[in-house]
C-alpha cells in the first residue's frame, strides 16, 4: 500500500522510509495525465523542504547540494501529492508542471523512444557477454553457430508455412520468434543493427532490381582460366 506523505506525518514517514547512501529516488508525475515526467534524487531535507513549501526540491548528486526545480527556469513543480511505495525505497510526487521539465526543452524526459528491435538485441548482446543457466539466449551461444543456425532455419520454416496457411496471428508469432533468432546470428558475428541499417540505407539509393544484378556478380565466381599460372 501506498504511504501519503504530507506536512503532518512527513517525520513519521521518513522514519520508515529506505534512503540509500541518504537518497531516494523520486519519480515525477504529471498529477492529470499521469505523465512521467522526470527522475531525480531526494534527501530527508530536500523532502522536507519540499512539503514544507509545496514544490519540488531534489539533491544533486553531482554538485552535492539541494536545487529548487525552477529556481533559474521559471519551471516550477507545484506538488499535489506525494506516495511512498510498499518498499519504502521510492517516492512518487504528483505535481503541475509549469512549463517544461526537461533541461533540453521537452516536457518530459522520457522522450528517447527505445525501438522493440534495438531493445531486444542490447538484451541478447548482454545475455552473450554475460551468460546465465537459466537463460535460453545462453544456450544458443553455448551451442555455437551451427545450433543457432538450426534454429534460423526452423523458424523460417515455421514462418512459412503460417504464411502459406495465411494465419495471421501464426505469421506474427512465427515472424516474432524468426526474428529474434535472426538477432542472436547477428550478435555471434558481432554484426550491429546500425550496419544493417547502413545496407539497406545504401539500397533506397538504387532501384531493386539494380541491386540484385550488381549483388549477383559478386557471388558468381569467375572462371578459371585454362592458362597454368
Amino acid at each position: 500500500m501506498k504511504k501519503k506523505v504530507t506536512s503532518k506525518n512527513i517525520s513519521e514517514v521518513i522514519g520508515t522510509l529506505q534512503f540509500a547512501k541518504s537518497l531516494i529516488p523520486a519519480v515525477i508525475q504529471d498529477y492529470k495525465t499521469k505523465e512521467v515526467l522526470m527522475v531525480a534524487y531526494m534527501n530527508k531535507e530536500a523532502l522536507e523542504k519540499t512539503v514544507a513549501t509545496g514544490q519540488t526540491h531534489f539533491f544533486s548528486r553531482s554538485r552535492k547540494t539541494l536545487w529548487h526545480k525552477g529556481e533559474t527556469s521559471g519551471h516550477f513543480q507545484n506538488v499535489k501529492m506525494i506516495h511512498a511505495d510498499c518498499d519504502s525505497d521510492t517516492l512518487l510526487v504528483q505535481v503541475e508542471q509549469v512549463g517544461v521539465a526537461c533541461h533540453t526543452g521537452q516536457r518530459s524526459c522520457f522522450f528517447n523512444e527505445m525501438p522493440v528491435v534495438k531493445t531486444l538485441y542490447e538484451t541478447i548482446l548482454a545475455r552473450k557477454k554475460s551468460p546465465s543457466s537459466a537463460s535460453y539466449t545462453t544456450t544458443l551461444f553455448a551451442g555455437g553457430l551451427d545450433l543457432i543456425l538450426k534454429k534460423v532455419g526452423e523458424e523460417a520454416g515455421e514462418f512459412i508455412i503460417s504464411a502459406k496457411n495465411k494465419k495471421k496471428k501464426a505469421v506474427i508469432h512465427e515472424t516474432a520468434d524468426l526474428l529474434y533468432h535472426l538477432l542472436v546470428a547477428l550478435c555471434y558475428h558481432n554484426i550491429t543493427l546500425d550496419q544493417i541499417e547502413e545496407e539497406l540505407a545504401g539500397r533506397t539509393r538504387q532501384s531493386g532490381l539494380q541491386e540484385k544484378r550488381s549483388r549477383k556478380r559478386l557471388l558468381v565466381p569467375r572462371a578459371r582460366s585454362k592458362e597454368r599460372p
